[in-house]
């Protein structure tokens, strides 16, 4: 699962006894060496995406960790980047580590359900971080993200095809989950972090809710299931614009 140059068993151990902010400090430096951080053939397929459905001014790279996604907002956006992340750590390295052609990019320490913003961007982006809310969090999250967008401005981010049930893959995935919830219930300060929580159906719901309209787009480089259905998808959630509507 990791290259050489990634973590050690036991510093992923300290790291999963840690809270969320600090574990992720720990890892930054070894981050973009692991599992964890967004594949670049997803960021290329969702920048693509992007770029037929842009243009757009300014974008916000919500829980932008190392700053993966930060490289696809400076390709769609002509203003300005700005990535939030509330671990130092992943920050610290984000910013010796990207450096993009385009627009000007800033970084923020903060919590993304207290985003210090007003509604200053025309594009949000998130990039594997939603295992980190429980789902009674994402009613506030989603208002968060509604908060800081202009309108009309749209809400982006990948969701990949949950394995089917009784393969080795939503084994797996139940595994992760249970021992993180036994970790959990045993020791203090909780490390948030489940695989099986964010369901599209559950999103999408919620996003409507919070007064988006939802699209889906399917990513074609990922092809398709047997049933049909994408392997991948763009969640394209947007805010009404008054100015656009008809008279």
């Amino acid at each position: 699962m990791f290259s050489p140059e990634g973590p050690s068993l036991r510093e992923l151990a300290v790291q999963a006894l840690s809270s969320v902010e600090r574990g992720y400090d720990l890892l930054a430096p070894k981050f973009d060496h692991t599992p964890f951080r967004t594949p670049d053939a997803v960021l290329d397929a969702v920048g693509s995406a992007l770029r037929r459905t842009g243009p757009f001014d300014a974008g916000l790279d919500l829980c932008c960790g190392t700053g993966a996604g930060v490289g696809v907002l400076a390709r769609v956006c002509r203003e300005r980047v700005t990535g939030v992340d509330f671990s130092a750590g992943m920050l610290e390295v984000a910013r010796e580590r990207v450096g993009t052609p385009g627009p000007p990019v800033s970084w923020v320490r903060a919590d993304a359900r207290a985003l210090p913003f007003g509604p200053a961007f025309d594009l949000v982006v998130s990039f594997g971080a939603f295992g980190h809310f429980l789902p009674r969090e994402l009613p506030g999250l989603f208002a968060q993200v509604r908060s800081v967008l202009r309108p009309g401005g749209c809400f982006a981010f990948p969701l990949v095809a949950p394995p089917r049930p009784g393969s080795p893959g939503s084994w797996a995935l139940l595994g992760f989950d249970t021992v993180m919830r036994v970790r959990n219930a045993l020791w203090r300060p909780p490390f948030v972090m489940y695989y099986r929580t964010f369901r599209l159906a559950a999103v999408r719901r919620e996003l409507t809710e919070a007064g988006f309209r939802v699209e889906l787009l399917a990513l074609p480089e990922f092809g398709r299931r047997p049933d049909g259905s994408p392997r991948v998808r763009l969640v394209m959630a947007r805010l009404p614009d008054p100015a656009r509507l008809p008279a």
